[in-house]
C-alpha cells in the first residue's frame, strides 16, 4: 500500500523523525517533562509532548489523517464518545469489540446516547436505522469476520451518519478505512503497532483537522494522555510494523492451512488476512484448556499482536455468542515449522491431559 507517494514500509521508517538538521538525533528521544519553559510551542505536558507528537505524525501519515494518541485503546474509544451530543443515536455492530459495546451500553443506560446493536455484516444499508453514528470493527475479535468497509462507510455517509472503525486487528498496513470514507479510525496500539507486549496505548485518527482537535481536547479534559515511555516504545515498534505483519500473516495463513488439513480441529477460522486464527476442538472447554497447558513454543496468554505467538481460550469473553471452547492464536514472528510442531503436539496431547484435569468453568469473565 502507498500513501503520499511512498510505500507503507517507507512511511513507517521515515515519518515522525523530528528535526533533520545536521547533528540532531536520528530518533526523537523520550521527553520526560511535566512542564516546559515559557515562550515556546509546548506548555503543560497534559496538552502536548514531543514524543507523542512524533508517534502521532507517523500514525497519521500511515492512516492518511491526523492522529491523537491516548493511554489505551479504550481511552481512545471513550474520547470518541465525548464527541457525541446528548441523545446521539449510535448503531454498533454486533461483532464490535465487546468492551466497546459495554462502554456504549453504559452510556445508553445513563441516558447520554441512544443505542442499537445492528447486523452490519448481512445488510450495511438497512442496519443503519437512522443512526447518527455507526461503529464497527474492520475485522472482528474473536469472530474474525471482515467488514465490507466500502459498503458500510458509503451507507453511513449517504445516511448522514458518522462512521467509527476499529482497525486494530488489521493496522494501517492492511487497511486504511479513511480512504474508504470512514470518519474516525481507532487503534489499540498496545497490539501490533507496539508489537512487543510491553505497553498500553491507543490512537484515534481522523481526516478532519477539526475533529482531530476535538479529540485532543477530549484527551486533555479527561487526562487520558499516553505515557512518554509508552509513546516512545510504540514509535520504535511502529518502525518494524510492516515487516512483522508480513511475516506473521504469512505464518498465520500457513498454520491455518495445516490445522485445517490435519483434521485435528472441528472448525478453523482464518479470514485470509491478518495474524489471528480461531479454532475449536472436540472435547469442549476442558480440551481447549488442556491444549493451552501443553504448548511450549507458543505462549498461553491473553493478548495479541506481539512478536511472540500466543494462544488462549476465549473464556474471558463476556459475549454469549462466542463459543466457550474457542481457541485463538495470535501469530508472531517465530519459525512457522516450530510453531506447527508445537501446536500439533499440544493438540494431540490435550486429549489425555483433559481427561486427567478437573472440570473447568465455561467462562471466567
Amino acid at each position: 500500500m502507498r500513501a503520499n507517494g511512498l510505500a507503507t514500509a517507507t512511511i513507517a521508517v521515515q515519518s515522525g523523525r523530528g528535526e533533520r538538521r545536521p547533528g540532531s538525533p536520528l530518533n526523537v528521544p523520550p521527553v520526560l517533562a511535566s512542564a516546559y519553559r515559557g515562550g515556546g510551542e509546548h506548555g503543560y505536558s497534559r496538552d502536548s509532548n514531543p514524543t507523542w507528537e512524533a508517534l502521532e505524525q507517523a500514525l497519521g501519515d500511515l492512516d492518511g489523517g491526523f492522529a491523537t494518541t491516548f493511554s489505551s485503546g479504550m481511552a481512545a474509544a471513550s474520547a470518541v464518545c465525548e464527541l457525541f451530543r446528548s441523545g446521539t443515536r449510535v448503531c454498533v455492530s454486533k461483532t464490535a469489540y465487546v468492551e466497546v459495546r459495554e462502554l456504549l451500553a453504559d452510556k445508553a443506560r445513563r441516558g447520554a446516547i441512544k443505542l442499537s446493536e445492528v447486523d452490519l455484516a448481512s445488510d450495511p444499508d438497512a442496519a443503519l436505522n437512522g443512526g447518527d453514528v455507526v461503529w464497527f470493527d474492520a475485522l472482528s475479535n474473536p469472530g474474525l469476520e471482515l467488514a465490507d468497509l466500502g459498503a458500510i462507510c458509503r451507507a453511513s455517509r449517504n445516511a448522514g451518519a458518522l462512521s467509527v472503525v476499529d482497525a486494530t486487528l488489521l493496522t494501517p498496513v492492511l487497511s486504511r478505512p479513511l480512504r474508504c470514507g470512514a470518519d474516525i479510525v481507532i487503534h489499540s496500539a498496545t497490539k501490533q503497532i507496539g508489537g512487543h507486549s510491553d505497553l498500553l496505548l491507543g490512537a484515534a485518527i481522523s481526516a478532519d483537522p477539526g475533529r482531530a482537535e476535538a479529540l485532543r481536547a477530549a484527551r486533555a479534559m479527561t487526562g487520558s494522555v499516553p505515557g512518554t515511555i509508552e509513546a516512545w516504545l510504540a514509535l520504535r515498534g511502529l518502525r518494524t510494523l510492516p515487516l512483522r505483519i508480513e511475516r506473521a500473516q504469512a505464518s498465520a495463513a500457513e498454520l491455518a492451512r495445516r490445522l485445517a488439513d490435519s483434521g485435528l480441529a472441528r472448525r478453523v477460522s482464518y479470514p485470509g488476512i491478518g495474524t489471528l486464527i480461531g479454532f475449536e476442538l472436540d472435547g469442549g472447554p476442558a480440551r481447549a484448556e488442556a491444549t493451552c497447558r501443553e504448548v511450549n513454543v507458543l505462549t498461553h496468554a491473553t493478548s495479541l499482536g506481539g512478536v511472540e505467538t500466543l494462544i488462549d481460550r476465549q473464556s474471558w469473553h463476556r459475549d454469549p455468542s462466542v463459543p466457550v471452547d474457542l481457541l485463538r492464536i495470535s501469530v508472531g514472528v517465530e519459525d512457522p515449522d516450530d510453531l506447527w510442531s508445537d501446536l500439533e503436539a499440544a493438540i494431540t496431547a490435550s486429549t489425555r491431559s483433559a481427561e486427567a484435569a478437573p472440570p473447568v468453568p465455561t467462562r471466567t469473565g
